[in-house]
């Protein structure tokens, strides 16, 4: 249900922007956050993003991966207290995913960023630690990848093309909400860890 509730609210966001205005106030931009101290921009931005695939995409993964997330959650956690937490993951994935491009592009005022995929990112890395050996589908593959072999070459290929950054992606955030995913949970309750080894 909040899984569906965030997918709507950055549904509606989106469209508003891309019929109307405001996309140039909600957008991620890490000089008007550190010197204009627009701070707000560190959740906005996630709630808009580029065109019509970039939110689909989007939205896909977190209705697949944000279901699981959320009914472990409550599993481990109990009610309300594992939904309270689901939403501060994803909340605080926002704001944390970014701090990497914040500190980097602070002096750069033609820096922007729009989109989920942080938070997105976030999401699936802590279904793969309460499901590492779920299948993933990626591009071009045919058959699903288990989970605890696509993590660390995500990771590996988000950090690449971080360091090239020869695209118009933010693959910086794609780091480091995938790797707050998964230790978030952990840190609620240390022994999910014996989970996920349990699981293998």
């Amino acid at each position: 249900m909040v899984t569906l509730i965030f997918i709507l609210i950055t549904v509606a966001a989106s469209l508003y922007c891309f019929y109307g205005s405001g996309f140039d106030a909600l957008k991620f931009n890490a000089y008007a956050v550190w010197h204009r101290k627009q701070w707000y921009r560190m959740f906005s931005y996630a709630f808009v993003h580029g065109g019509w695939g970039h939110l689909f995409f989007n939205m896909l993964t977190l209705f697949f991966f944000g279901d699981v997330v959320e009914k472990y959650f409550s599993a481990a956690f109990g009610n309300p207290a594992g939904t309270i937490l689901y939403i501060v993951l994803y909340v605080s994935a926002i704001a944390v995913s970014t701090i990497g491009d914040l500190l980097r592009y602070r002096d750069v005022p033609q820096y922007n960023a729009v989109g989920a995929s942080g938070a997105v990112s976030a999401i699936l890395f802590a279904s793969i630690l309460f499901e590492p050996k779920m299948g993933i589908y990626i591009y071009l593959i045919p058959i699903p990848v288990p989970g605890f072999i696509f993590a660390p070459l995500y990771l590996f290929y988000c950090w690449y093309m971080a360091k090239r950054n020869a695209d118009n992606i933010g693959h910086s955030a794609h780091f480091w909400g995938a790797v707050y995913g998964f230790l978030f949970p952990l840190v609620c309750d240390p022994t999910i860890f014996r989970h996920f080894l349990n699981q293998f």
